[in-house]
């Protein structure tokens, strides 16, 4: 296991960046998608049914595998925040961040003393057989916010948002910024595609990486064209059942 974890560095150095999401909050399914060359892992407790409280050891087996894990919290909140933190996450994704003072009060509690308000006790650390307090001082130099851009509002103060000091990712909502739009789920809409489009422009030259979901292949090259380094790849459960369905469709057909 590699800490810390290089994700941070690798964002800074504009590398392209590949993630999915981890489609059951157990270890033997965190160990099998970590197999697959992905750079992050993304485990979602905002809109599951799982809480951080529920992840044990998948934060810390995600690490072992030299993938950085991604805690989607339900919320800006700075107790989950902080909790994301001290289970193991690399990287924790702030949903619905409209706002340059909501992205400031992320910030705060992302980080330790003097840059930072979270309380200190990283607990994955004492799971991983890691040196506590070599954990603790390095910890603000490793972490990475993931603040999620998914609103009409949002897109409306990016300029002064993008200026709070320390976002590592902002991350483009697609389904969430059409409903806002008035077209809920219509993503491909041109309004939608529009601002899509011109979301990473919007953040060149701040060192913030542009990141974004998506599914399908051919979406996920062009929004590479269009300046996006830190996506989403899908889903294994979705792609599993893609196959599954057409296996199982072209042996009723025989």
């Amino acid at each position: 296991m590699k800490y810390p974890n290089p994700l941070k560095r690798r964002i800074h150095d504009g590398e392209l960046l590949l993630g999915t999401v981890l489609p059951a909050h157990d270890s033997f399914t965190a160990s099998v998608v970590c197999r697959s060359d992905i750079d992050f892992l993304w485990i979602d407790t905002e809109h599951s049914a799982s809480a951080v409280e529920d992840l044990d050891m998948v934060p810390v087996i995600a690490r072992q595998n030299d993938v950085a894990p991604m805690i989607r919290v339900a919320w800006n909140d700075p107790a989950l925040i902080k909790k994301a933190y001290d289970i193991g996450a690399v990287a924790v994704m702030i949903p619905q961040v409209n706002t340059a003072a909501e992205a400031e009060r992320a910030m705060q509690f992302a980080r330790y003393a003097p840059e930072g308000q979270r309380g200190v006790s990283p607990y994955w650390a004492m799971m991983a057989g890691l040196e506590f307090n070599h954990v603790v001082k390095t910890a603000n130099a490793e972490t990475v916010t993931v603040l999620q851009i998914e609103s009409v509002e949002a897109l409306d103060n990016l300029d002064e948002i993008k200026q709070v000091e320390g976002i590592d990712i902002l991350f483009m909502g697609p389904t969430d910024l059409s409903a806002t739009m008035g077209m809920i789920t219509e993503t491909e809409s041109a309004e939608v595609q529009t601002a899509i489009r011109e979301f990473p422009r919007r953040l060149e030259g701040t060192g913030i990486m542009a990141g974004t979901t998506l599914d399908d292949l051919q979406d996920i090259r062009q929004k590479i064209d269009w300046g996006y380094r830190y996506i989403n790849v899908g889903s294994p459960l979705g792609y599993g059942l893609r196959v599954l369905k057409d296996n199982v469709d072209a042996l009723r057909s025989e």
